[in-house]
């Protein structure tokens, strides 16, 4: 029975296609794969399959699927739960979705390339239009349609194309350019003519004339361990042979050249490895105890929590103790945060306390970085917190169990384009129901819904009223530099307050933040005089 597939295309198109499946290919395909799909007269997509089925369209007919690109999913259950959840609510396409869930990295482009066939001999001569673009092939071998058409003028350019292909002058393919590509690192090992002893100590024998190639040999023998029993070969990088022995690239290449050596490129991850030494959680104050027990008994009968706490209350201690309770229980969590400046504070702090546990994800990483988490997601090795700004609540989770979102207030949370444009506190809340995971929500200022839910006895609302080791907050003076404009006793746009205040720190040898809120932005135009603003 042939089977049929249907998949999501990275573009801004109502509903899902259906493409069959070619012979034999029924067992390597699963849901959440990624497939190469062809679309259209000429392009290819990269789409993700949501059902195999065995029941094929009837408004029209289908393509095969051209490449399996994975053999374990990469679009889980639940997160296409998620989507389709956000694709509604948010009214998009579910392609609008994966643009934005998917790093670039794993979204194949495709480019129609011709390629010059240097055995072709013509059996009858080739018309103008075809020996113009037979030259222009012969000196740059392989080149795309377009390019074909704008260097060689002629405007219908595929019939020739079409007639070339007959002749076998050229061939097309459909170059599918991969843009994440993984790290290798290049390593030596010996040849497998040389891993034998005898040969070794002839080689020895061999090389004495060459002393800068013998100790490169010898440090190769050191560092890889070879010829001590009873343990595995060590990889050797070419970087740490070179350094050890202190040789020059050209004496390595020399003894690659006698079929000594061989280099081997192996995948290497771009992300941090090795151990981390971590630290015990500091203890909460009392206040900060009191709102940790809180926020757990409002937990077993609230799914989210407002932790409201004043600026300096230690809020991010609290969600430190949270964090290590859900490790504890075997869970993840997803620590959001409003923008990526303040990841770099956050990450110190977690990372002293959770190590290589602690996972960052956020734009500003090159997508290969992001493809790689990705990955690693996916895998039994996983993070178990996840601290990221708001594109983090679409990586891959299996076993969430809190979800924290710092500052929740900010309007930074909120994607004003392109579509999906969500919130992501809001689509954070969602995420977390569908693993049945709860939500606390950190402020020292409230969003008036968040709020309002808290009031109204839906979200669970714990505050906390005093700054850590009870800092009194700052005074705080209002002055009003309209009236001081009117009177002509404004400096710049420094009132003589002001301006007395900052003499009075510096003379005292303290310092001054002047911090200038909307630089370069007006809600609305007023005049300086009388106070009319226009209206439209």
């Amino acid at each position: 029975m042939k089977k049929y597939v249907d998949v999501i295309v990275p573009l801004p198109i109502a509903g899902q296609y259906t493409y069959s499946l070619p012979e034999g290919w029924d067992e390597k395909v699963k849901e959440g794969c990624r497939v190469v799909v062809p679309f259209g007269r000429k392009k290819y997509y990269t789409a993700i399959i949501t059902k195999v089925h065995e029941t094929p369209p009837e408004e029209y007919e289908t393509k095969d699927v051209a490449e399996i690109l994975d053999e374990r999913p990469v679009l889980l259950a639940r997160q296409y739960a998620f989507w389709k959840w956000m694709a509604d609510y948010y009214l998009c396409t579910l392609g609008d979705v994966y643009k934005a869930a998917l790093p670039s990295g794993m979204k194949l482009e495709s480019e129609t390339v011709v390629v010059y066939n240097p055995d072709f001999e013509a059996v009858e001569p080739l018309t103008e239009r075809e020996q113009s673009v037979m030259n222009l092939l012969s000196a740059e071998t392989e080149q795309c349609i377009t390019q074909l058409e704008k260097s060689s003028g002629i405007r219908q350019i595929l019939p020739v194309i079409k007639s070339l292909l007959e002749k076998e002058a050229v061939k097309v393919k459909e170059e599918l350019k991969r843009s994440y590509k993984p790290r290798t690192e290049a390593r030596v090992r010996l040849t497998p003519g040389m891993q034998d002893e005898e040969k070794l100590r002839g080689l020895f024998d061999g090389l004495a004339r060459a002393p800068k190639q013998l100790a490169v040999l010898m440090k190769y023998i050191e560092l890889s361990g070879w010829g001590t029993s009873g343990t595995d070969l060590k990889e050797v990088t070419r970087k740490s042979l070179l350094e050890a022995s202190g040789a020059s690239s050209a004496i390595l290449n020399g003894l690659t050249g006698k079929g000594i050596f061989e280099l081997y490129y192996q995948e290497v991850g771009r992300l941090a490895k090795g151990v981390c030494n971590t630290v015990s959680l500091n203890p909460l104050n009392p206040a900060q105890q009191q709102a940790y027990y809180s926020v757990l008994s409002l937990f077993a009968t609230k799914n989210v929590c407002l932790l409201h706490g004043v600026t300096s209350s230690g809020k991010t201690e609290i969600y430190i103790h949270l964090i290590d309770q859900v490790l504890k229980s075997g869970k993840q969590v997803l620590y959001l945060l409003p923008e990526i400046a303040l990841t770099t504070q956050i990450t110190e702090r977690l990372k002293r306390v959770f190590g290589n546990r602690l996972g960052i994800y956020h734009s500003k990483f090159p997508d290969a970085e992001r493809v790689e988490i990705w990955q690693k997601q996916l895998s039994e090795q996983d993070y178990d917190v996840i601290l990221g700004v708001r594109s983090s609540v679409f990586l891959p989770f299996r076993r969430l169990g809190l979800v924290i979102v710092d500052e929740e207030h900010e309007t930074t949370y909120k994607q004003q384009d392109p579509a999906p444009r969500y919130h992501a506190r809001s689509a954070a809340i969602m995420l977390a129901s569908m693993f049945g995971a709860k939500t606390l929500l950190g402020t020292a200022t409230p969003s008036i819904e968040t709020y309002y839910n808290a009031r109204q006895g839906k979200y669970g609302l714990v505050e906390l009223t005093e700054r850590y080791q009870n800092i009194r907050l700052p005074q705080i003076e209002l002055v009003d530099i309209k009236e001081l404009a009117r009177k002509k006793r404004m400096t710049a746009q420094f009132s003589p307050l002001l301006l007395q205040k900052i003499r009075e720190a510096l003379e005292h040898k303290e310092q001054v933040i002047l911090f200038q809120n909307r630089r370069g932005f007006a809600p609305m135009i007023e005049c300086r005089t009388c106070g009319w603003v226009p209206r439209c």
